[in-house]
C-alpha cells in the first residue's frame, strides 16, 4: 500500500514538474521578454594580457608597483583596500623603510581614540595597519558620490566576471552615448550625474573616468603612461590584491600534476609488472 501511495505521488509530482516545464516553454515563445538597452549595448571585457595570467604566471614587480601609484593617486581618493594591511607591499618588492615611509605618509589616516579625553581621533598609518577607509561611513561616502556607494577594490577582480580584463575595459571604456542606442531606446539616455559605459552592468555608471589623459600619473622607472598602460597597471595591481598568493598557488599545482603525472606512470609499471607473471601462467594453462 505505501509502495502504491508513494508512485501516485512521485508520479502527480512529475505530472506538476511537465506542467510547469511546458507552461514556462510556451510562454517564453509565445511573450518573448522584451528587448533592453542593457542587453543589446551591454559589452563584455577585452581580453587583458598579465604575465599572471595562465597557470605558470607570474607577477611583473615592477607594474605592481606602477598599479599601486596608480591606485595611491587616482584610485585611493574613493575606494578602499580594506583586506590589505601596508606590510603587505613587501611582497611588490619594497623595502621595510618604504613601507614605513608609505604608511606615515598616507594621506587618510587610521581612526583612533584620544586616550585622554576618549574623543575620536586620527593617528599615522604604521605597517601592521590596513588601508585606511577614505570615508568615516557609507553616509558619507554616498553623500561624496552623487548617493553611490565605491566598492571596496581588495576583491575586485575576484568579484566581477572577467576580472583584470573588466577593470580594465571599465576604465578606458567611458564614450559618448551611441546614437543608435537613443534611436532604439529612446528612454535610455543616461541621466544626469551619470556617465555611460558599456562595460558596466547596466550601461550608466556613477564613478566619472579616472584615468582621463596621458601622463595623468608620472612614472618613476621611464615607462609611458598611457591612459590604457595606467589602466593596464592598476588592473595587475588589483590582481594581486585579490589574490596575493597567486604565485605559490601556481607553483603548488605544477608541483601537484609533475606528482600525480610521476605516480600514474609509476602505478601502470607496477601493474604491468605484477599481472605479467599472472598472465604467463593462465596463458600456459
Amino acid at each position: 500500500m505505501v509502495r502504491i501511495i508513494g508512485f501516485f505521488v512521485g508520479l502527480g509530482f512529475c505530472l506538476v514538474l511537465a506542467i510547469a516545464f511546458f507552461t514556462g516553454a510556451y510562454n517564453q515563445i509565445t511573450n518573448p521578454p522584451a528587448e533592453t538597452a542593457e542587453k543589446e549595448f551591454h559589452l563584455h571585457p577585452k581580453p587583458l594580457a598579465l604575465e599572471s595570467n595562465g597557470p605558470f604566471g607570474k607577477f611583473d614587480r615592477a607594474q605592481l608597483q606602477r598599479g599601486f601609484q596608480v591606485y595611491k593617486e587616482v584610485c585611493s581618493a574613493c575606494h578602499s583596500l580594506k583586506f590589505v594591511a601596508f606590510r603587505d607591499l613587501k611582497d611588490l618588492g619594497y623595502s621595510d623603510a618604504e613601507v614605513k615611509a608609505i604608511a606615515d605618509q598616507w594621506v587618510i589616516q587610521q581612526p583612533s581614540i584620544n586616550p585622554d579625553t576618549g574623543e575620536p581621533a586620527t593617528r599615522k598609518s604604521v605597517p601592521a595597519d590596513h588601508f585606511p577607509a577614505p570615508f568615516a561611513n557609507e553616509i558619507a561616502a554616498r553623500a561624496a558620490n552623487n548617493n553611490a556607494l565605491p566598492p571596496d577594490l581588495s576583491l575586485m577582480t575576484k568579484a566581477r566576471e572577467g576580472g583584470a580584463a573588466y577593470v580594465h575595459s571599465l576604465i578606458t571604456g567611458y564614450r559618448d552615448q551611441p546614437a543608435e542606442l537613443l534611436k532604439k531606446f529612446p528612454t535610455a539616455k543616461t541621466p544626469k550625474g551619470l556617465h555611460y559605459n558599456p562595460y558596466f552592468a547596466n550601461l550608466n555608471i556613477a564613478m566619472p573616468p579616472p584615468l582621463v589623459s596621458d601622463g595623468q600619473v608620472q612614472y618613476t622607472d621611464g615607462t609611458k603612461p598611457t591612459v590604457d598602460q595606467m589602466a593596464t597597471d592598476v588592473a595587475a595591481f588589483l590582481t594581486w590584491t585579490a589574490e596575493p598568493k597567486l604565485e605559490r598557488r601556481h607553483g603548488i599545482g605544477v608541483a601537484a600534476f609533475i606528482f600525480l603525472l610521476v605516480f600514474s606512470v609509476l602505478t601502470y609499471m607496477s601493474y604491468q609488472n605484477i599481472w605479467a607473471s599472472k598472465k604467463r601462467e593462465l596463458a600456459h594453462s
